[in-house]
């Protein structure tokens, strides 16, 4: 009973995260599903994510291809899966957080779907350093530890948008992140610890102890970041503000595990 429980609320957080083919779902799947009850299985959801884009670059590197185009398509593959719902999240934070002179502006600059100079750049750079960090690891570490880096990437990244959420109040009424609400604590610690004790057992045989830990204090810097700068503009938490969380964790994630895969 209980696994049977544990595989639904995995799949309940892969209809809302994903565009992947999960039975089970309704016309609504991608409701706002209720925090408390699947934020740990938000994680493995993320893992999940991230074998769609570990196989894409496995099998471009089987095909010889070079590193930073596997990189490419396996972040293309990435994107796919979750048709753009963390990328249309950070091209939205930077529009709102970068341009508007007050709260009300950049609230409002962020629910306008048309994308501007700060999307546009930070949506480029994002892409970037996902694909060059990605293809320097498979240089290092070869394709299957870079395989695995980026499916920890992809739980321990969403669970900081998630803890995101927890540690800011929503900042409009009406929005997705009042939607979401603010995870209990108990959510949130159960989020945190599977994407912990995911990472750790997936770094640590394959990197060692010190991996792991690079890998661990780059998403919390980053989750870090992103709560004083939303909070400090904005007042709060929304929906695009825990994608661009995710984007920034996953980069700077695929960058510590990098700094010690040569070593």
């Amino acid at each position: 009973m209980q696994t049977d429980r544990i595989a639904k609320d995995i799949a309940c957080a892969l209809r809302f995260y994903s565009r992947l083919p999960v039975p089970g779902g309704d016309a609504d799947a991608h409701a706002a599903p209720s925090l408390d009850r699947i934020a740990y299985a938000i994680p493995l959801a993320g893992l999940v994510i991230g074998l769609a884009g570990a196989l894409a670059l496995l099998a471009a590197l089987a095909l010889k291809l070079p590193a930073f185009l596997a990189a490419t398509l396996a972040v293309t593959a990435l994107a796919l899966a979750t048709g753009g719902f963390h990328e249309d999240g950070l091209a939205d934070t930077a529009d709102g957080l970068g341009g508007g002179r007050d709260r009300a502006q950049k609230l409002a600059i962020m629910r306008d779907s048309r994308i501007g100079s700060y999307g546009a750049t930070a949506l480029m750079l994002a892409l970037l350093l996902r694909i060059g960090a990605l293809a320097a690891l498979v240089t290092a570490a070869g394709p299957l530890r870079a395989a695995l880096t980026l499916m920890a990437a992809g739980a321990i990244s969403r669970a900081a948008g998630i803890l995101l959420l927890r540690a800011l109040p929503p900042a409009r009424a009406d929005g997705a992140g009042a939607t979401f609400g603010q995870p209990s604590p108990d959510a949130a610690l159960s989020c945190a610890l599977v994407a912990a004790l995911a990472v750790a057992v997936i770094l640590v045989p394959s990197f060692g102890v010190g991996a792991a830990f690079a890998g661990l204090i780059g998403p919390v810097a980053a989750l870090a970041l992103m709560a004083r700068l939303s909070g400090r503009l904005i007042g709060g938490a929304t929906g695009d503000v825990a994608g661009a969380t995710q984007q920034v964790a996953e980069i700077v994630f695929l960058i510590g595990v990098l700094i010690f895969a040569g070593r």
